[in-house]
């Protein structure tokens, strides 16, 4: 039997900005299958690839993206790992703009020390992060974050919060390609 599946539109299609992390996140990540899904379903999608993706350099990343946000002017913003750090940094930054929904998917901690991503930490939470509504998705064996620092994060921004059990850093690598919750999240799907 076929499942039909419908994207809410409330007038107009939603526009997504999909921010990968450090090397990127193409198929068959979650988030480029959610990217594919989003188009196959006539939304409006960008899902680029940030400069150097293996290299980061969080000053040309943020050229990148307030660029990006600029242009397109997304309703909604998917940050997996670094992209959640790199969203930290633009809220710092003068004429952000605010998006009605982000969705921040295995935010690494604030302090991680790791040498190719050095520039991007240590960082602290802006004041404003700019959304409106914010969802937070995590690991309980996430290499990358404690479990109880994600909660102080999502706590302080008030966000709604959930944990999967034993999904690592939910990636490819930890099985998540075609992944149907974060789907049925962000386009809404009834």
């Amino acid at each position: 039997m076929h499942q039909v599946r419908l994207y809410r539109t409330y007038g107009k299609k939603m526009k997504t900005l999909i921010l990968h992390g450090w090397g990127g996140s193409d198929a068959p990540h979650w988030q480029a299958e959610l990217a594919s899904e989003i188009a196959k379903n006539y939304g409006t999608v960008s899902f680029p690839l940030l400069d150097n993706c293996h290299y980061p350099s969080k000053t040309r990343w943020i050229k990148q993206v307030k660029q990006l946000m600029k242009e397109f002017k997304p309703d909604t913003v998917v940050c997996h790992s670094l992209a959640n750090t790199l969203w930290f940094w633009l809220c710092l930054e003068d004429g952000m703009p605010t998006v009605q929904r982000l969705f921040m998917v295995s935010p690494p901690s604030l302090s991680t020390e790791e040498k190719t991503i050095k520039t991007f930490f240590p960082c602290t939470k802006p004041n404003n992060i700019y959304a409106k509504e914010i969802h937070m998705i995590v690991s309980d064996n996430d290499p990358w974050v404690k479990t109880e620092e994600t909660q102080k994060m999502a706590s302080h921004y008030n966000a709604t919060f959930t944990i999967i059990q034993n999904a690592g850093h939910i990636n490819a690598d930890s099985g998540y390609g075609k992944w149907d919750m974060i789907e049925d999240l962000v386009m809404e799907k009834k």
